[in-house]
């Protein structure tokens, strides 16, 4: 397959201003509060012309920088799929699911043998993603150090009323472990503290923050580089919820079906996507008190509370000679986040069904903003075998955040979620289908008495068997003969009624 190209994002923008997916506000918009309503209603609306998420929205003229605004890029699913060179989100986890366990085919040798090269397909593919070093690149055409460095020239959104200032909320944040010399890339919020540093919102789970305890354990500085714009897979490249010290690149040359090329920081030892649009270089000092972060309206639909985090140290800024500012906004959902979030849930189903495979499918529903609610249908076979499910996401990467795992048949379609909840009234008894645990929370979760710590619950909703507690018989659900269905939509002109 020839995957699309992008030498820098203007052609991505120029594909979907084509489609009439993307809409430039050419006047004056003020980057404080002004953009965040104009994005949250575009974000929000349902058209014939856009479907959900509306267009992609590209600002001109922020008040305060001669910067342009790009936001809502990924807020769609058609635009979404575009990011991945995809037609659909099966398309690529397919692809995924072909290099995880390719199809061999049954017969003798001669057939095993015939499938030799698509096995050397599968191998060269991998072989091709790790990211190329490169000398030079786009993002360094201006550099910026000492006195030129400052951040309020970023046209930097303060993104609701009660948020402590401007956040950069798109970048890749892009640090490396001093142990064992991997990469990470991940998507933390920096909030500007002034025209050099930043406050850097890294969790505990994330590994960001494990390789800042690393180099706090050392007594060493931290390198951190921040990356914004380039290719449109990036940001999803570096929200994936990749297995443990997989490097977000290689991830990210997969997808798009081309080595990143990587070019040399100018300031620290670290390496950026030589597209990128702005790189921001700097460090963080484990030796140096944490300070305060937030408020931050988050992507729960509320605020994060004010916390401590580390300080960031900014060395230089680079960028194109005509740049683009990324950005996004959350709050409560749908918000771009939320395309992002379900191309994930879609993508890394193969992975998911993979290491538990009782899974038939399962879906993260809008209202529970990644890690409240996890609806999954299984191919149930055996007693309690709903709760060895739950236990298993529960210890299975993010999703072991989950707060609340509604578990159904096979035959149950879990992104219908009335039927979802038809299915737990009618199935559940409370005193034997409910049961709750205690394991790590999200910390964005405000309900939990302690900040990372708090209770989980499962509902077991499917059928039960006899050896779960239930001796009486299980009634049937009650569903028309297809041959009289058939029937009725063979006739239903005739009928006069107009549905």
């Amino acid at each position: 397959m020839a995957y699309r190209q992008y030498a820098r994002i203007t052609e991505f923008l120029e594909e979907l201003e084509a489609d009439g997916e993307l809409v430039r506000v050419r006047c004056e918009v003020d980057p404080e509060l002004e953009i965040t309503e104009i994005t949250d209603r575009v974000s929000k609306s349902r058209t014939e012309r856009w479907g959900l998420g509306g267009p992609a929205l590209l600002f001109e003229r922020p008040r305060g920088s001669s910067i342009p605004v790009l936001i809502n890029m990924l807020g769609s699913q058609k635009r979404m799929c575009r990011a991945l060179r995809a037609k659909s989100y099966e398309e690529v986890a397919d692809r995924i699911a072909s290099l995880l366990k390719p199809d061999v085919p049954e017969g003798g040798l001669i057939e095993k043998l015939k499938f030799l090269p698509e096995l050397a397909r599968i191998g060269r593919a991998v072989s091709s993603m790790p990211p190329k070093i490169v000398g030079s690149g786009p993002c360094q055409e201006i550099v910026k150090t000492g006195s030129d460095i400052n951040l309020f020239e970023l046209p930097v959104l303060k993104c609701w009323p009660l948020d402590a200032g401007r956040f950069i909320t798109f970048g890749q944040v892009f640090t490396r472990s001093p142990e064992t010399g991997e990469r990470n890339v991940g998507v933390y919020r920096l909030q500007l503290l002034d025209d050099r540093t930043t406050a850097m919102h890294w969790h505990l789970h994330h590994d960001g923050a494990q390789h800042f305890l690393q180099y706090k354990k050392r007594g060493e500085k931290m390198p951190v580089a921040v990356s914004i714009g380039g290719d449109p897979i990036y940001p999803f490249m570096g929200i994936a919820p990749l297995p443990p010290n997989t490097d977000e690149c290689l991830f990210g040359g997969f997808l798009r079906g081309k080595p990143i090329e990587l070019v040399r920081c100018r300031t620290i030892d670290m390496e950026v996507p030589a597209d990128a649009e702005i790189v921001i270089e700097g460090y963080v000092d484990p030796s140096e008190p944490l300070i305060v972060e937030g408020p931050f309206g988050d992507h729960t639909g509320w605020y994060s509370l004010e916390d401590r985090f580390p300080k960031f140290h900014v060395t230089a800024i680079t960028h194109r000679s005509n740049p683009i500012y990324w950005t996004t906004i959350v709050g409560k959902p749908p918000q771009e986040d939320y395309h992002m979030g379900k191309a994930v849930e879609r993508i890394f189903l193969p992975l998911v069904k993979l290491t538990i495979p009782d899974i038939v499918d399962y879906d993260l529903p809008t209202f529970g903003v990644f890690h409240n609610f996890a609806f999954v249908s299984i191919r149930k076979t055996y007693p309690y075998q709903a709760r060895k499910v739950m236990s298993a996401l529960w210890g299975l990467g993010q999703l072991m955040f989950t707060k609340i795992i509604v578990v159904v048949d096979e035959d149950v379609n879990v992104h219908d979620y009335d039927e979802v909840w038809f299915h737990v009234g009618s199935n559940v008894h409370p005193g034997r289908d409910v049961v709750f645990c205690e394991g790590p929370t999200d910390i964005l979760d405000h309900a939990a008495p302690v900040c990372g710590v708090g209770h989980k619950m499962g509902i077991d909703a499917t059928r039960k068997l006899p050896e779960e507690g239930h001796p009486r018989p299980w009634p049937p659900l009650i569903e028309m003969s297809p041959e009289i269905r058939e029937l009725v939509s063979r006739r239903w002109n005739e009928y006069g009624i107009d549905l």
